[in-house]
């Protein structure tokens, strides 16, 4: 067994009432907290391919329902009132005193990117930044990434039309594309690689990040 437990727990926050599932490793060195999009839950599918293989690495999972998604609104609040209910989750991730990576898909990357230095984040991992809105591409937000403060790796589908990879300018983080993916990392019938070795692009170049992060 890798894995001690797979628990839940709801968490007050000034933005209402959040909820962590932890996936926990028997042997935890760091804690991955990552929360979703503004259009989908936890069960995104990078979110539970990375809740199933990092803790066998050593990297205990906490997926991170924000409080309007707890309460199934169908659509998430401004960025502001997402920062305030991380913000309010950060104690729980912190508890085992590990340092913890501050993660998220799509809008819960902008999150962690935004808040990283704030609540001493030791790195973030940006699942789908989403770059610019699609076919805005002179909306960018790429200050909240290279704000970040503290070592980012992003992942990014080849074909997201959030930003693909080659849209993103230089600066002091890692990326690694996932060929043919979309902002869901989905992959078309017609690619040369299938769904699930689009996911293992995901899992094993975070597994490789994470162990460099020491």
């Amino acid at each position: 067994m890798t894995e001690i437990s797979n628990a839940s727990e709801t968490i007050e926050t000034d933005a209402g009432t959040a909820r962590v599932t932890w996936h926990r490793a028997r042997r935890a060195r760091l804690v991955l907290a990552a929360s979703h999009g503004a259009g989908g839950g936890i069960d995104a599918r990078d979110l539970r391919a990375l809740a199933e293989v990092l803790p066998a690495h050593g990297v205990s999972v906490a997926l991170v329902e924000q409080p309007w998604r707890v309460a199934g609104k169908k659509v998430a609040p401004a960025p502001r009132t997402l920062d305030v209910g991380w913000r309010g989750v950060w104690p729980a991730l912190a508890k085992p005193g590990l340092p913890v990576v501050s993660g998220g898909r799509s809008a819960g990357a902008r999150v962690a990117c935004r808040t990283a230095t704030e609540l001493g984040a030791a790195a973030v991992l940006a699942l789908s930044f989403p770059l610019h809105p699609p076919g805005k591409p002179e909306k960018s937000r790429a200050d909240e990434l290279l704000g970040a403060g503290v070592p980012t790796l992003v992942v990014q589908g080849g074909n997201d039309p959030f930003g693909k990879p080659e849209e993103f300018p230089p600066g002091a983080y890692e990326l690694i594309e996932v060929p043919f993916g979309d902002h869901g990392f989905a992959v078309p019938k017609r690619a040369p690689l299938g769904q699930e070795e689009a996911l293992k692009v995901v899992t094993d170049g975070v597994v490789r990040w994470a162990a460099s992060l020491g």
